[in-house]
């Protein structure tokens, strides 16, 4: 009997490793978005892509989310940032510095799939952690004659689109035959390594490599509950404009605050979908 438990477990090991899928690319993105306090802020994103499918990642989120899923890994990730964050005052009390440690910032997964004609978005809406999906179909592009880049040394092509509220530009290489992109950016006959929206949203391809790494499924996914991508949204939006508010209705007595040029403290500027989110269609009339 004892053999048969072991077989069965083999096997069901064999089984999820066929499920992932090897990539045949990694590309490194520039994902520049503008904040709330009118600075753009650069984060450093991944896709593992192969003829098949495709991931849109954090490396960060994705180490401390790998860790995070089995209670070993949970221990050893609390350990890290006790090392690293944690100080023991003279009083013996602690004071923790999370800006020292290896601390998930991004929360964005997106995974796309030609095959079914859908894309996953798994992210943070406020305080929830949510995922929709959504037709690849809903991302039309237009061809722009005569405008050529070269991007890490590929030719690309533009073309154009009207998406959830922002026009974007992306400029894409039929030398790579994969119809990815960062983001949620998709659909073209080649691999897009640049795309531009306004409001100075953009993504710009950094390197470029072939590996076989597995694109992996995601991590903690029973944490995560499906939403209507708009409600989430307006959800974010919300919690952003009155976390004070709703930590301090919880029990909590909390001030938000940040600091000006002179060292003064003044209200955290309000978080405008209009002007800060990727996706403004949900604060449009519909």
């Amino acid at each position: 009997m004892k053999k048969l438990v072991i077989s069965i477990i083999v096997c069901l090991a064999a089984i999820a490793s066929m499920a992932q899928t090897k990539s045949e690319i990694l590309v490194s993105y520039n994902s520049i978005t503008p904040n709330k306090y009118n600075k753009l802020v650069t984060s450093k994103m991944l896709l593992l892509a192969s003829s098949t499918d495709a991931k849109y990642f954090n490396e960060l989120s994705l180490w401390v989310d790998s860790l995070k899923s089995t209670p070993e890994g949970k221990a050893k990730y609390m350990d890290i940032l006790k090392k690293a964050c944690m100080t023991v005052e003279p009083d013996g009390s602690t004071s923790w510095n999370l800006s020292k440690g290896p601390v998930k910032k991004t929360y964005m997964y997106v995974f796309s799939n030609p095959a079914k004609q859908t894309l996953t978005v798994y992210d943070k809406y406020g305080e929830d952690l949510g995922y929709y999906t959504e037709s690849l179909s809903e991302m039309k592009w237009s061809m722009v004659n005569d405008s050529v880049k070269t991007i890490l040394g590929y030719e690309c092509f533009m073309a154009e689109s009207d998406y959830h509220g922002r026009h974007w530009k992306a400029w894409f290489t039929p030398e790579i035959p994969m119809s990815f992109g960062p983001w949620k950016l998709h659909g073209l006959p080649g691999l897009i390594l640049k795309a531009e929206a306004n409001g100075g949203f953009s993504f710009t391809a950094t390197g470029l490599e072939q590996t076989n790494r597995l694109i992996t499924p995601m991590y903690l996914q029973q944490d995560y509950t499906k939403i209507d991508r708009k409600k989430g949204l307006e959800n974010a939006e919300y919690y952003v404009n009155n976390e004070a508010s709703i930590m301090n209705a919880q029990g909590q007595n909390v001030k938000i605050y940040t600091v000006d040029e002179n060292g003064n403290k003044v209200e955290v500027p309000k978080y405008d979908g209009l002007k800060h989110s990727l996706e403004p269609d949900y604060k449009m009339k519909r």
